[in-house]
């Protein structure tokens, strides 16, 4: 049988999310890859209570269908969450999505069509890259340094393609490089896209994990137009394997929104939106949160001084304040795939700088998550890694 794909099907079977995950899963390997939060951090227990709550006082409810809005009772608990980072949002602001992926999948689908232009960080989220590439999308990167996107750069960008349909950034502790954009960038960038009328996807599903520096509010703060929609997840703080996220959008974007979202699966799972808002009313949040940050931070400053120790002297890395991401650049490594592979026969892995960039890509760059291994396998694995490097700047002769 002959299969006619559409032009959003890629055309070859790569696919760098699921090499990624194939080599975490491979119990040999040190995986420094996925974005995978640390299991023995999930509360189980917290869960089960929660459920076995739901299913007592609702459940003929839980199990029928729902709003593809949202359960109103959570979406208030997620307006007492936007309070806490400085932003005051109306019930019809919100919405309930299956994990934040699926709101950046929906707004594509809304705003894009082929040739459009989106402007993102670079490097940035591969699977968003992936999304809007689905959608026929010509992606334009704004290069980033240790305070974020260049918004200098942007503004040069917007007059170009001022018809651009929207900026895509990830402004706190940004994947894949963990760095956090500065507050006088983000004023400058909602300014930016205000005065060029672009609207701006702000994806925030680790801005909750600091444990450095100073908060920064985000972007959705500064914005008074309703330009900016903020997308946040419960993957990071709670567990990946609930597939539940929001957003945070203009009412009349809301509305299209959802009957898009109701065409793509109905509603979010129902019973899962319940389980997470009795255990919001049962635990501490905040303390579940805090509880989290200590440990990233123990093991991210255990990475960097791991990487300090067994990668060369002229190795740069970013120095995150919070998330789960290290970005390290190796001069002298001209092609990363190649290291990746020297490192997979050392069993230790990462993620290949290529699959994060929209433009051109910087060679012997890669992300590094330091969130889902113990001090023994951050230090083990570093090393391996620190040896893999040498082998291939030996073999280039560097």
């Amino acid at each position: 049988m002959k299969f006619r794909y559409t032009k959003s099907v890629p055309k070859n079977n790569d696919n760098a999310t699921a090499e990624i995950l194939k080599a975490a899963a491979n119990p040999k390997v040190i995986s420094f890859g996925g974005g995978l939060p640390a299991p023995e951090l999930f509360p189980v227990e917290e869960m089960k209570t929660a459920a076995d709550k739901v299913f007592d006082k609702y459940g003929k409810v839980v199990l029928q269908y729902s709003e593809a809005i949202g359960y109103s009772k959570l979406r208030k608990q997620i307006i007492d969450l936007m309070k806490e980072r400085k932003v005051e949002v109306k019930l019809d602001n919100v919405g309930i999505v299956t994990g934040s992926q699926q709101a950046i999948d929906l707004i594509a689908r809304m705003l894009l069509n082929p040739g459009d232009v989106v402007i993102t960080e670079d490097p940035t989220y591969l699977a968003a890259i992936d999304v809007f590439n689905s959608y026929g999308a010509n992606i334009v990167g704004v290069s980033m340094d240790d305070d974020g996107m260049k918004t200098d750069d942007l503004e040069k960008l917007v007059k170009k393609y001022p018809e651009a349909k929207f900026i895509y950034t990830i402004p706190n502790f940004q994947n894949p490089t963990g760095r956090t954009m500065t507050e006088y960038r983000r004023k400058k960038l909602v300014k930016i896209a205000k005065d060029a009328e672009i609207p701006v996807v702000e994806d925030d599903p680790y801005g909750a994990i600091r444990y450095a520096g100073n908060y920064v509010p985000p972007l959705k703060h500064f914005d008074r137009d309703g330009g900016v929609i903020y997308l946040s997840s419960f993957s990071k703080i709670l567990a990946p394997g609930l597939r539940m996220g929001w957003i945070v959008a203009d009412k009349s974007f809301m509305n299209k929104f959802v009957m898009l979202k109701q065409n793509a699966d109905l509603h979010t799972d129902n019973l899962t939106q319940y389980i997470v808002s009795q255990f919001l009313i049962d635990v501490d949040i905040k303390k579940h949160i805090k509880d989290i940050t200590h440990v990233y931070e123990h093991r991210a400053n255990l990475m960097v001084k791991q990487i300090d120790k067994y990668f060369p002297q002229n190795v740069n890395h970013s120095n995150p304040e919070g998330g789960m991401f290290i970005w390290v650049e190796v001069p002298g490594v001209g092609d990363t795939n190649e290291l990746f592979k020297a490192c997979i026969r050392n069993n230790v892995a990462f993620v290949p700088g290529s699959s994060f960039f929209a433009g051109d890509i910087k060679p012997g760059t890669f992300r590094l998550n330091f969130s889902n291994m113990n001090d023994d396998q951050i230090k083990e694995g570093i090393k391996r890694m620190g040896k893999s490097i040498a082998e291939i700047l030996s073999d280039n002769k560097y």
